[in-house]
């Protein structure tokens, strides 16, 4: 059975010239640590991770900092070896895959690194883990000697590659959740601050910013501010808020095209379960409006769960277009009938919807509300609910999206619904063949737009400003989500002052 070969190319769509650093001036301002030398950063962050343990969900795309991978991700979608010496070599029938580890890593503990590590990182994997889910054609890893390890999986599976970027813990500490990167944790203040210092015994070269703060600031007009008072070296913001400091000395505002779809969910009952419901509520979404107006221009129109930055699955005649007269016909036919105040009901029941969201989270504050207003227009009545915490069985707004393959985010999302959308996800998983893969996703996406199981609006670019002090940047295309192991930061420790 054929193997899919990796990605050569992934769309980047971020700084004027690909690949250079950042542009600097002849005397830049000193980092937000006080330090002239540029030895430490301070970078803001909306969320706070649960825990550091990779097993638990930590830096799903690698890049953990205080931890390696077999293999880690570049910026044009390739995979290169890290812990492993070269890249994991498949079996004929491709339902084992083999890798040779280096033999010259030790824990910053001082313990050496070997293959009862990985066994054991990946053996907690499929025993209890967040992540069970993410590894699900994963049967067992065994230690084949100290240098080999053999993972066997239960059907062959065309990205098992990408995931073998999970960062492996020293199994002789789990409590401690110690590890071979080029940075160890030396402070954790939860709900504070996190500080990494530069690990010594590196493999690699050794990072030349020797300590990075990781801010945890939920605000989004909280970060900006504390950029404006020079407390930060870098954050993400939304675009609106990032291009306030295009015009700043000292500081640079890049783009990161992203996998990241933002699309509102809808509830297995009331309103949005009806499918005229939800077939309307895609209808009246002028998504390019949404971009231009939401996102600043800064993001790509999207109607359906694959994202753009994935095109080689992207069905280009599949689309969800902006008609509201047809949305309005298709809720008529479907018995929602327009009252006094414009808002329809069907056998009593009013057409309302409370839409959840972050709190403090601004793109999603903006993106409800543009939602709210395009469903307004054909009856439906949408009130944003901010909170600390979404309640996923309501509906809300949700960020997805893989920027390695299409599977891993969108089978626990669509794949419960069942039907054609599940059978063709089914059907992407049966084979490795990359033309046939596209073949089931495309497929998907035409079933999707007949009949959507959520509104998606947008895939965002990612807006970060950073602060001119430093060497090294490299563009990637962002994954759901912003924090400091992805994004702009995910080399940070190749990063050198200027």
């Amino acid at each position: 059975m054929p193997i899919l070969p990796r990605r050569t190319g992934v769309v980047l769509c971020l700084v004027a010239v690909l690949g250079l650093a950042l542009a600097c001036t002849a005397d830049p301002p000193p980092p937000a640590s006080g330090d002239p030398a540029g030895t430490s950063l301070v970078i803001g962050v909306a969320q706070e991770p649960a825990s550091l343990d990779p097993v638990r969900g930590y830096a799903l795309n690698g890049a953990a900092k205080v931890f390696d991978g077999l293999v880690e991700h570049q910026p044009v979608g390739t995979l290169r070896p890290a812990l492993a010496t070269g890249l994991p070599v498949p079996s004929a029938d491709g339902k084992s895959w083999t890798a040779r580890l280096r033999t010259d890593v030790s824990y910053t503990d001082g313990s050496a690194f070997d293959s009862a590590d990985v066994v054991a990182a990946y053996q907690r994997v499929i025993a209890d883990s967040p992540l069970k889910a993410r590894f699900w054609m994963l049967d067992g890893v065994k230690a084949v000697d100290q240098a080999t390890v053999r993972f066997d999986l239960n059907t062959p599976c065309a990205y098992f590659p990408d995931l073998l970027v999970l960062g492996i813990p020293s199994a002789g500490t789990p409590d401690k959740l110690v590890g071979t990167g080029p940075y160890q944790v030396s402070d954790w203040q939860r709900g504070k601050r996190l500080v990494l210092t530069a690990n010594k015994a590196y493999f690699g070269t050794r990072p030349a910013i020797t300590t990075v703060t990781v801010e945890f600031i939920p605000d989004d007009e909280v970060r900006a501010q504390r950029l404006r008072d020079g407390k930060l070296d870098g954050t993400a913001l939304p675009a609106r808020l990032a291009a306030d400091f295009a015009k700043t000395d000292g500081l640079a505002v890049v783009n990161h095209s992203s996998a990241d779809l933002r699309a509102v969910t809808f509830a297995a009952t009331g309103p949005t379960a009806d499918p005229a419901v939800r077939l309307a509520l895609n209808l009246a979404v002028d998504r390019q409006d949404l971009v231009e107006q939401v996102l600043a221009g800064k993001g790509k129109p999207a109607s359906l769960p694959v994202p753009p930055t994935l095109a080689e699955f992207v069905e280009p005649g599949a689309d969800i277009g902006y008609d509201p007269a047809r949305a309005a016909t298709v809720l008529d036919a479907a018995g929602w009938v327009a009252g006094a105040d414009g808002i329809r009901a069907k056998a009593g029941e009013r057409a309302a919807v409370a839409v959840g969201y972050r709190v403090a989270d601004v793109t999603s504050r903006d993106l409800v509300a543009a939602f709210a207003a395009t469903a307004k227009k054909v009856g439906v009545e949408v009130t944003a609910n901010p909170t600390a915490e979404v309640d996923p069985a309501t509906p809300h707004l949700v960020a997805f999206g893989d920027p390695f393959d299409p599977d891993p985010a969108l089978h626990p999302l669509l794949h419960p619904a069942g039907g054609t959308i599940a059978a063709n996800l089914d059907a992407a998983r049966a084979t490795t063949d990359p033309a046939q893969r596209a073949v089931a996703f495309r497929a998907l996406e035409r079933a999707y737009a007949t009949a959507p199981t959520m509104v998606v609006l947008a895939a965002p670019d990612h807006s970060y400003v950073m602060r001119e002090n430093w060497n090294g940047y490299q563009p990637v295309v962002d994954a759901a989500g912003t924090d400091y192991t992805w994004g702009p930061w995910w080399n940070l420790q190749a990063w050198t002052p200027n």
